[in-house]
């Protein structure tokens, strides 16, 4: 028997907002440390010594929009073997969590799931290895075994697990109930009290015991995830998963589907226990999470990039483009990026979704994407644009190749930077190298490679009526990404 990691890689971290955006969601971000979260996700166990050992085949389950960086991201940590399982639309950690445990059964007779978040700090690694192998004969016997944070404060941001005695000769607490987030009051008393964890979201069971819990509770869900992955379909790095089927599956986290159930569901016959830890976690919910969990200099500032402070304290100020100077800002999250800024103070970070969902209903570009776009050749930056022109630096990777396309609305030139450009314009081929250019007419089908062993960098101008990204038509895509 394995120990399975599952990352479930789902959300958009709009309280992170404008860092963390829609296709480009906080667990791809490097928000402390210099690993993105799912990167610090991802190694967190390569040091494990437990009785069991970990699978080196990891699986990750993440919304297709994403998914070459987030294939590239694991890649660049070394995870070269990973089951990538892409969900079409959001359902909630139930269903995600069941369509890693019907892959897991697949791969091998049975495992031990441990379930992570993408999008979790946990500073103390030896910490959560040793709440794991605490708990790891619990759940090799049937259990369902959460963990469980023990809290320091009356934190009414988070849910709570309310837990019993423990186990004879064990650590590891019974689980009594899952409690709502509760009021400051109720916080308190929690923290007096001492029965009482906050909720990680971190899970561990079987394979077998999690299907069958959700068959017991939901069966309509297990047999949506079912079909969607009988009738998945293997693109490149990935697993798709059928998307008709998947989209008839219910939406329901794990605590609602499964685990809140579990205490009087005794005729399952499957035990619920909690593994109560403190190892540096959070959630890292929102800017002022950021901000408790970032290192800080003497005035209790944290500071990332090009920042200048002066008379300030206990600020969060991140720039990503330019330099941002401070005077004289208490308590104050300041957030540069290239197309956006926010200010705010620390009490109003859990109130940014509804600057985005103005944002959205305005159909705002800054809602959904960065102005710098990863693809799984490269990325672009969209550096300036008008009416009829737009302006983008491109960047292909050793060996990346874009698709054969064309456009119905708008014409480019291109210009090489550095590198060497592998041109294809209708029927003819060019080898473009610094200092060179072509032009793509309207209409024309064309190419871009990187056939070099150094970044391929080129600025494109682009003139028509329309300049939308929907304005491709691809013809051949070693990506797969055609009719996508």
């Amino acid at each position: 028997m394995l120990l399975q990691p599952v990352i479930l890689s789902g959300g958009s971290g709009t309280r992170l907002w404008p860092l963390s955006r829609e296709k480009h969601p906080k667990q791809l971000l490097a928000l402390v440390g210099e690993e993105t979260m799912l990167q610090a996700t991802a190694t967190r166990l390569q040091q494990f010594a437990g009785d069991l050992p970990v699978a080196q085949d990891m699986i990750v389950v993440c919304n297709e929009e994403y998914r070459f960086i987030t294939a590239e991201q694991l890649r660049a940590v070394g995870f070269k073997a990973s089951t990538l399982l892409l969900e079409p639309a959001g359902r909630n950690t139930a269903p995600a969590l069941t369509l890693a445990a019907l892959a897991a059964t697949a791969q091998q007779q049975d495992a031990v799931l441990l379930v992570m978040p993408a999008d979790h700090v946990i500073a103390d690694t030896e910490g959560f290895h040793r709440a794991i192998q605490q708990g790891l004969s619990q759940a090799v016997d049937g259990a369902m075994v959460t963990f469980g944070i023990v809290p320091d404060r009356p934190e009414t941001g988070y849910g709570y697990i309310h837990v019993g005695e423990a186990l004879p000769g064990s650590p590891v607490r019974s689980l009594q109930a899952f409690v709502e987030k509760p009021a400051l009051e109720t916080a308190q008393q929690y923290l007096a009290g001492g029965a009482h964890v906050w909720n990680s979201g971190i899970f561990m069971m079987r394979a077998s015991v999690w299907l069958r819990a959700i068959g017991h509770f939901n069966p309509a869900m297990l047999e949506a995830c079912r079909q969607a992955m009988q009738q998945a379909k293997v693109d490149c790095d990935f697993v798709r998963v059928d998307k008709s089927a998947f989209l008839a599956c219910p939406a329901d986290s794990i605590d609602y589907a499964v685990m809140e159930k579990l205490p009087k569901a005794t005729a399952l016959g499957i035990a619920g226990c909690v593994v109560p830890f403190d190892a540096g976690w959070s959630d890292v919910g929102a800017w002022d999470a950021v901000w408790q969990v970032s290192a800080k200099d003497g005035d209790g500032n944290a500071l990332q990039g090009d920042v200048m402070m002066e008379d300030c304290r206990d600020c969060l100020v991140v720039s990503d483009s330019r330099l941002v100077a401070c005077l004289g800002l208490e308590d104050v999250i300041v957030v540069e990026t290239p197309d956006a800024v926010l200010v705010t103070t620390k009490s109003n970070t859990q109130h940014i979704k509804r600057i985005v969902g103005r944002l959205r209903d305005g159909n705002y570009a800054q809602a959904d994407n960065h102005r710098k776009v990863y693809r799984p050749w490269g990325h672009y930056d969209s550096v300036d644009s008008g009416e009829r022109f737009q302006v983008k630096r491109i960047v292909v990777k050793p060996g990346g190749r874009l698709s054969m396309q064309m456009h119905h609305h708008r014409a480019e030139h291109w210009v090489v930077v550095s590198g060497a450009a592998l041109v294809t314009r209708g029927e003819e081929t060019m080898t473009l190298v610094a200092n060179q250019s072509t032009y793509i007419p309207l209409g024309v089908k064309h190419r871009l490679e990187n056939l070099g062993e150094i970044d391929l960098e080129l600025i494109e101008v682009q003139s028509g009526t329309y300049l939308g990204e929907d304005d491709i038509v691809r013809f051949d895509d070693v990506y797969g990404r055609i009719g996508n």
